[in-house]
């Protein structure tokens, strides 16, 4: 695998959506998509449209220097967010996740879109793509069902809960590469 990454690239594109580096200043038009209480209900983090709530989201997603928008190539319109996180070189593997988008744009092409970026360009690096998706987050496990990954385990990713909250998908670099050539 390259030793020489770059978790946070300029651009990720293709003719739906376009994805951009995050930056301390994109705070306000962020928080204008994510301010929707619809957006985070079935989210383990349910109150994350408050304004303080989501500066707190806002402030790792900077600081992890690997999280992004998304705008939709139509309109050039901000349609969410998303992040590489829990990157492993020995382990040759990264998480993507953090991710929302306006209800606007649910259950089309556009979530499709966005992760086939995210992982052609991750499997240029590692061998496994993990993904982690509340219990109760029925919605984002079906939409991540859908690229053929692969539930690992049940975890909790929240100190403060006793129980696991969370489940661990991997979706492995040859999986995808096969299922891409099988793709019209």
């Amino acid at each position: 695998m390259a030793t020489n990454i770059n978790l946070q690239p300029d651009l990720l594109a293709d003719g739906i959506v376009s994805i951009k580096p995050l930056t301390e200043t994109d705070f306000e038009r962020l928080f204008a998509v994510a301010a929707d209480p619809l957006i985070w209900e079935l989210h383990p983090n349910h109150d994350r449209y408050k304004r303080e709530v989501f500066q707190t989201f806002f402030d790792g997603a900077v600081a992890s220097k690997t999280a992004f928008l998304i705008f939709d190539n139509a309109t050039n319109q901000l349609i969410g967010s998303t992040r590489y996180y829990a990157y492993d070189a020995e382990r040759s593997e990264v998480a993507i996740g953090f991710s929302f988008l306006s209800r606007k744009y649910w259950g089309g092409h556009y979530n499709r879109a966005i992760k086939t970026l995210l992982l052609d360009h991750a499997f240029g690096f590692v061998d496994t793509v993990l993904f982690h998706i509340g219990a109760g987050n029925l919605r984002s496990q079906r939409a991540t069902a859908k690229f053929g990954v692969q539930k690992i385990r049940e975890m909790n990713l929240d100190p403060t809960t006793k129980i696991a909250a969370d489940y661990e998908y991997q979706l492995l670099k040859k999986d995808w590469m096969e299922a891409k050539t099988r793709r019209p």
